[in-house]
């Protein structure tokens, strides 16, 4: 009998130290019902176009359906906070964007959830560049003119952007600091009104997305000077970027989406959401499907999103001081 009690307490306290081991040993046979995918972006926007082609794609690898839920507010800030508070089991997942995860800390006196911490990396989805065009009435046929009229004309030169901190708000401003010129900037809430603006001649300069501008442009309403990925892309070889078509080293602005999870999702399963995840990336069928809407698709380790979203927070931390953009 004494032999049999100590056996029982052997393996009590056995089970006992192994739960925490047991506990984190949680992917296997994950997901084992539905995920929820918040997307910190409204409906019909690119973050949600990109979440809803994820969806789809990791509902066949798993199995299970992945529901897709749109949470609007503040920049992306409502939804990403949203996601930061769920359980960390895997079972919610967010895409959030560049504002609320670089951005906005800068431009706010308070954030309610800390874009270092409260979210765990998963991988990089897609970064998307702007185009830079002008109305046809600017002379200036290329960067470097339109550079030299700035200058010439400080203050002239209006450029139409979709709310402060977002990438073609940011790209002027870097425009400006880095040339040194002064284009004072327009907000709109709707896109469609200022595309139409700018054609119209209400102001001379956007930066917006290819699918976007690249129809005015390839019909010449709009002029096309270049576009602020750090590099040329393959769908769009003739257009030069901002850097090369005026001599502007450091000039590199990009939208970008990542994928997180709450902090404290077990390691084993942010590790198979990140392999599941670049995995779908890789496609044929989504990469080409992200270059038809003028972006790159992502993918690699989680520590590479940290590390981009860390870089792209003290680089945009310096301009907004610089620029004193203040939010909304």
């Amino acid at each position: 009998m004494r032999k049999l009690l100590t056996h029982l307490l052997a393996v009590a306290a056995f089970a006992i130290a192994a739960g925490p081991a047991a506990a984190q040993s949680s992917a296997a046979g994950f997901p084992n019902k539905p995920v929820k995918l918040i997307v910190a972006a409204p409906a019909g926007s690119s973050p949600d176009a990109i979440s809803r082609q994820l969806a789809s794609r990791l509902s066949a690898v798993w199995n299970q359906s992945v529901v897709v839920e749109n949470v609007v507010g503040l920049g992306g800030i409502t939804g990403t906070d949203r996601a930061a508070k769920q359980p960390a089991d895997g079972y919610t997942i967010l895409l959030s964007t560049i504002g609320a995860m670089a951005v906005n800390v800068s431009m706010m006196e308070k954030m309610p959830y800390d874009p270092a911490k409260d979210l765990a990396p998963i991988t990089l989805v897609m970064s998307m560049p702007n185009l830079l065009v002008t109305h046809p009435s600017v002379p200036a046929n290329n960067l470097r003119e339109l550079i030299d009229f700035a200058k010439r004309n400080p203050g002239k030169l209006r450029y139409g952007h979709p709310g402060s901190g977002t990438s073609p708000h940011l790209a002027a401003e870097l425009l400006n600091q880095l040339a040194g010129i002064r284009m004072q900037g327009i907000p709109y809430k709707s896109s469609a009104q200022m595309m139409s603006d700018l054609l119209g001649g209400h102001f001379e300069v956007l930066f917006h997305n290819s699918s976007v501008v690249l129809p005015h442009a390839r019909s010449g309403s709009a002029r096309l000077m270049g576009i602020t990925s750090a590099e040329r892309m393959a769908s769009l070889s003739d257009v030069p970027t901002v850097a090369e078509a005026a001599g502007l080293q450091g000039f590199a602005v990009t939208a970008w989406f990542g994928l997180y999870a709450p902090t404290g999702t077990p390691s084993d399963i942010l590790a198979k959401l990140n392999a599941d995840v670049s995995a779908v990336l890789a496609r044929a069928d989504v990469k080409g499907w992200i270059e038809q809407q003028g972006g790159v698709a992502g993918g690699g380790s989680a520590q590479a999103l940290a590390d981009h979203q860390a870089a792209e927070t003290r680089k945009w931390r310096e301009l907004i001081r610089a620029a004193n953009i203040k939010a909304d």
